[in-house]
């Protein structure tokens, strides 16, 4: 049967399947338990009031959250800069998407959603249509304007972010020289009055096609779909650039720490289970033995227990021995050493394809992966500023050149790892007793260190002269956060 305008195609639905585990993740622990048995299953013969009480106390350990949060942010701990553009784009840059966000702060948002393996860039132009009273456009031909009207009306081109979600199918154009897109279908939607107060959200499917578009709509009864309206634009190809985590060909990725996820829920999984022996643990059990059938036990401050006058008769209180619950604790804090390692490999430089100029020159070096990734997203932003000049007549040599922060590669594991949990702790996600524990362990700090007692020296000792100069200034990985954009 062919599929309906809103409805996934085979690719996209394969590329999904991923995602609802590392959507949950991000979510927390309240995604987490929203989940239910996806990720945290029930036992054989456990109830449902008592998978339930196990599932509403769970708590998450939030590594991958965490984990995507501080690579993604790596390579915008300092400003981006944008090189030979006109000067109209780099105005525009300012305010990249119409809602007061610049290029830095949008990139930073984007590279971030493209962990989920597969996101994009659209640069749109505002309908400037003439429309009847009804906001329906008017048909025949548009008027002619000149380039001082156009800009004195405000419209110019921009950048729409297009979630992992959004994404619904396309159609490609294989020729010799290039794959290209030949259409691209993207959900969407619009809010509009419910009443005098209340509003609802109608659902669309935008509809992409080189040099025009369509716009589907819900019907009120949410049986069909209906066109509602249609345009052109001034492009030969769609102006779509696809934004990958690991790229496994056109319009195909995978999450980037796909395998940090699923240790992540392995993690909530056991420990559930610790929480759960912990509880059992905690409440020993009395017991008595060698009495008769009739025997009743009254407890209290002011009563006494008569166990008649069987001498082997015996009462007491039996408590689990605790050696589950420390195996336990030794398979969460194993989990959580893997963890770490497996987000620390995208920083851990690998071999690469190097020119012989590179390698006589030795300016390449290796690259790790998160440093890799950069640069793809870098070709990417220039690429859909490419289409931003397209769209207002500027030659293509003068949309811009984009460059990011790289300089953030590890040698080895250990020393990647070292410094993810560094971060970790700098941006707040990582205690410090953790923190110079995992150092600790890796050989940075020494084994014959207190670590209790190096955190009591520190605090007696106050502020660091780092943090001191830096109350002045500021803290720049949050100023690049909302940094200007310029050369």
């Amino acid at each position: 049967m062919p599929l309906a305008v809103n409805q996934q195609s085979i690719d996209v639905a394969a590329l999904a399947e991923n995602w609802p585990v590392c959507e949950d993740l991000m979510g927390g622990t309240p995604a987490m338990r929203k989940a239910g048995v996806a990720h945290l299953p029930k036992w054989p013969g456990e109830t449902a009031e008592a998978y339930r009480s196990r599932l509403d106390t769970a708590t998450l350990f939030p590594a991958y959250r965490r984990t995507v949060s501080v690579m993604a942010s790596k390579p915008f701990a300092k400003a981006l800069t944008l090189s030979d553009a006109d000067a109209r784009i780099e105005e525009w840059a300012k305010d990249i998407d119409r809602g007061g966000v610049n290029l830095h702060a949008f990139a930073g948002e984007m590279f971030e959603e493209s962990f989920y393996g597969l996101a994009g860039i659209l640069v749109e132009y505002p309908d400037t249509r003439p429309r009847d009273a009804q906001g329906r456009p008017v048909e025949g031909p548009m008027p002619k304007r000149t380039v001082a009207q156009v800009e004195a009306s405000g419209a110019r081109p921009y950048f729409v972010r297009v979630m992992h979600a959004q994404i619904l199918g396309w159609q490609v154009t294989i020729t010799p020289k290039s794959v290209r897109l030949s259409q691209l279908r993207i959900a969407e939607s619009r809010e509009e009055p419910d009443g005098p107060y209340a509003t609802k959200t109608v659902q669309q499917v935008r509809v992409l096609f080189p040099g025009r578009w369509e716009l589907w709509e819900a019907s009120p009864d949410n049986k069909g779909w209906n066109l509602v309206d249609a345009g052109t634009n001034s492009l030969k190809e769609i102006p779509f650039v696809p934004l990958y985590g690991r790229r496994e060909g056109f319009m195909r990725g995978t999450p980037t720490l796909l395998d940090l996820a699923h240790l992540n829920v392995k993690h909530w999984q056991s420990q559930s289970d610790q929480d759960t022996i912990l509880h059992v643990a905690r409440v020993p059990i009395l017991t008595v033995k060698g009495v008769q059938e009739t025997f009743q036990l009254t407890l209290g401050a002011s009563t006494a227990v008569n166990l008649g006058d069987n001498q082997y008769a015996e009462m007491a209180f039996v408590e689990h021995s605790g050696a589950a619950i420390g195996a336990g604790e030794i398979a969460l804090r194993a989990l959580e050493a893997q963890m770490i390692q497996s987000g620390a490999e995208l920083l851990v430089k690998q071999p690469g394809d190097r020119s012989a100029t590179e390698s006589a020159g030795d300016q390449e070096g290796n690259k790790c992966e998160l440093q890799r990734l950069t640069e793809r997203f870098e070709d990417a932003l220039d690429q859909a500023l490419v289409y931003m000049a397209e769209y207002a007549g500027i030659a293509p040599a003068r949309a811009g050149s984009v460059s990011l922060f790289k300089d953030f590669g590890a040698a080895t594991l250990s020393d990647a790892s070292a410094q993810l949990v560094a971060d970790l702790n700098s941006r707040g996600l990582l205690s410090r007793a953790t923190t110079l524990r995992e150092l600790q362990r890796r050989g940075i700090i020494e084994e014959s260190v207190d670590i209790e007692a190096e955190i009591a020296a520190a605090e007696e000792e106050g502020p660091s002269l780092g943090e001191l100069s830096m109350q002045g200034q500021g803290d720049p990985g949050v100023t690049g956060a909302t940094g200007q954009v310029g050369d």
